[in-house]
């Protein structure tokens, strides 16, 4: 590419030459200060216009831009609409988590005193009346949407908060309901229940203070409910005998038995073998004593396995009216 430059008749004429990469440096060069002049023009010229309302320019300026404010006015307003709809059917869902919570909250035995911190203050417990204009969801506004936002964010850390509590109260009536002997440490049916009767070595009334299993020698005998082994020894009167506590000053006790398979300060859960039957101890045959005792003080297993075995209950019961009969 070549430039001729002449001035006058009589002046040289003066030639340059460019290369295509020359030229194209050059063009781009003269857009950069073009665009660079026009965004200048606009930001000091037609920006000012309009705000300092020139007579002419800032006319022009609104015709040029009123198109663009409206179209933008009408992609905020679709927008807010559309948020406005969302926050609606969240409000919904919560108030139906709500009251979704109050009734688990009675089914998990929490108190109504527990849950007022999670309450808010309504206008009547304000001491204050409340009132103003309705305002639609399509005709909220984006400061009346993030107020509407921030309070069902309160809402739901008040929803979480509530199923948290309710998860620990289960938990510890699952806990508890996993410590309460009410599994019958031996399937079968009971021989001789708890109260008195008539020593089987003596034939004097004396008080029997468990249950007897009456089963084969090396039957498995189980935990009752999940607990730590106290302790396991030979005693005179019952035997292979084997303690189990459960916390709270409850402790089961399995006697007679032919081989102890748990050793003191062992973990059991429910239902795990702990011992098997046998005929060793006081004891007139192949049987099972079980004893559930609370602080020290026997009490009637049958009440305890009435909870876990319906049949055991029963089976208990019918046991009981015969020797009462029989007495």
């Amino acid at each position: 590419m070549q430039i001729m430059i002449t001035h006058g008749t009589l002046a040289r004429t003066r030639v340059m030459h460019f290369n295509r990469w020359q030229a194209a440096l050059a063009l781009f060069a003269l857009v950069v200060v073009l665009m660079s002049l026009s965004g200048a023009i606009y930001h000091f010229v037609f920006l000012k216009a309009a705000r300092e309302g020139w007579p002419v320019v800032s006319q022009i300026v609104r015709l040029v831009v009123r198109d663009e404010f409206a179209q933008r006015d009408r992609f905020l307003r679709a927008n807010l609409d559309a948020m406005a709809q969302k926050v609606g059917e969240m409000q919904a869902k919560l108030v139906k988590l709500e009251a979704m919570g109050d009734r688990v909250a009675g089914l998990a035995g929490v108190k109504a005193d527990e849950l007022k911190p999670l309450r808010p203050a309504t206008a009547a417990s304000a001491g204050g009346a409340q009132g103003g204009p309705y305002v639609p969801p399509q005709a909220a506004t984006l400061e009346q949407l993030t107020g509407i936002i921030d309070s069902l964010d309160e809402t739901a850390d008040r929803s979480t908060d509530l199923f948290t509590l309710i998860e620990s109260r289960l938990m510890e009536s699952r806990l508890h309901a996993l410590t309460i002997p009410n599994s019958a440490p031996v399937a079968g049916t009971i021989g001789s229940g708890f109260g008195f009767r008539e020593d089987p070595f003596t034939g004097r009334a004396a008080l029997h203070t468990g249950l007897d299993f009456p089963s084969d020698v090396g039957t498995p005998i189980m935990a009752a409910a999940g607990g730590v082994v106290l302790n396991t020894e030979h005693h005179p009167a019952y035997g292979q005998m084997i303690e189990v506590d459960h916390g709270n000053g409850l402790v089961t006790r399995y006697a007679h038995a032919s081989r102890l398979l748990a050793r003191a300060g062992d973990i059991v859960k429910r239902g795990q073998t702990i011992a098997e039957v046998g005929n060793t101890g006081r004891s007139t045959g192949p049987h099972l004593h079980f004893e559930v005792l609370v602080d020290g003080v026997p009490q009637d297993p049958a009440k305890f396995l009435a909870g876990g075995e319906p049949g055991a209950q029963a089976k208990a019961g019918r046991r009981q009216r015969r020797l009462a009969v029989a007495e």
